[in-house]
């Protein structure tokens, strides 16, 4: 356990770091700790603070930096939060409307990105736009037909249907190969503006079976979606700590691109009761071992459908990021639990 003055050298040292982005020697220390010891003193604090591997000493200056355990005592005992004035919490709900969830989703991402100057990203409760490798129908019985949908990614989605009259084999072998030959490398989205097209001009009973089972299918995907939205990875290039390194900004940007291991993170940011914080190793993502992640889970009438964040380095202002994903999660949350 620190004392309560290591705790103070810590805590300036660290908002010292984050506001000006230099190595903090014992001179700001004593200027802004509010402490009166001697230099002397203060050196010798920071050296057991070094002996605990909170900070470091770069190698081309007689000043300390944090380091991710640092960082962690910080954000978890040390930090005072600056809440948002009610004012901006009315202007980020001007900017949140429920008309659409997607472009809902979208506005969250770009006002994490705007207000923090970092990358903004949101786990999106829809699945949208994944192709459709295979489409089945099999008979259970009397009007109950098992619908299964295979996607290009290998996600299979099952929806009983329940049809007005009862179907032949050869009449779900004829709707099967026509939404194959139909489906096939489209999105669900694609498949209703193009089969509704040709259902028209259908002969025969199966044109019912098919309206009901393209619904169904939309009804499937949007159920069962994880894709994200990401904005202002741009963002990050004007960040000191990561643009002097090309090659792990080449890294960290591959990241973004694939979105897997990102998504697997927000994924785990569900199961969190509030806003959780990764910071550097702790996101299990080697790319964004100089980065912090800080999530929220956002909920759709109170069931929890996804997870927001903000990526930056790990010197941000956790004061004013923290309330920032805090407060967007919450009103996502309202936007979409008011749409439904």
């Amino acid at each position: 356990m620190l004392s309560e003055r290591a705790q103070i050298l810590l805590k300036t040292l660290v908002e010292r770091y984050i506001a000006e982005g230099q190595p903090v020697g014992s001179r700001t220390l004593s200027k802004y700790s509010g402490l009166e010891l001697s230099p002397a003193s203060i050196r010798n604090v920071m050296s057991d603070l070094e002996e605990l591997g909170l900070i470091i000493s770069p190698h081309t200056s007689a000043g300390r930096i944090p380091t991710p355990l640092g960082y962690r005592l910080f954000v978890d005992t040390l930090l005072t939060i600056q809440p948002l004035e009610q004012l901006q919490i009315r202007e980020l709900q001007g900017q949140l409307q429920p008309d659409n969830p997607t472009r809902a989703v979208a506005a969250a991402s770009t006002l994490l990105s705007q207000l923090t100057e970092f990358a903004g990203v949101v786990m999106s409760p829809k699945r949208r736009g994944i192709p459709l490798a295979q489409v089945e129908f099999v008979r259970l019985a009397e009007k109950r037909i098992l619908l299964i949908l295979v996607t290009a990614d290998g996600d299979v989605q099952n929806r009983i249907l329940l049809t007005e009259r009862d179907h032949s084999a050869s009449e779900l072998i004829e709707a099967t190969n026509f939404l194959n030959q139909h489906c096939v490398g489209k999105t669900l989205e694609e498949v209703r503006d193009a089969v509704y097209q040709d259902l028209r001009n259908l002969q025969g009973n199966i044109s019912a079976l098919m309206n009901a089972a393209v619904e169904a299918g939309s009804q499937a995907m949007a159920e069962d979606s994880t894709p994200m939205v990401i904005t202002g990875e741009s963002n990050l290039l004007r960040v000191d700590e990561l643009s002097g390194n090309v090659e792990r900004l080449r890294q960290l940007f591959r990241v973004f691109e694939e979105k897997t291991a990102l998504l697997q993170l927000l994924d785990h940011g569900q199961h969190a009761a509030g806003v959780q914080i990764f910071i550097g190793q702790e996101a299990g993502i080697s790319s964004l071992d100089e980065c912090s992640v800080v999530t929220a889970p956002y909920k759709v009438n109170g069931q929890i459908v996804g997870t927001l964040g903000v990526i930056g380095p790990t010197r941000m202002a956790y004061e004013r990021v923290i309330p920032i994903v805090d407060i967007t999660a919450r009103l996502l949350s309202s936007a979409l639990s008011h749409h439904n």
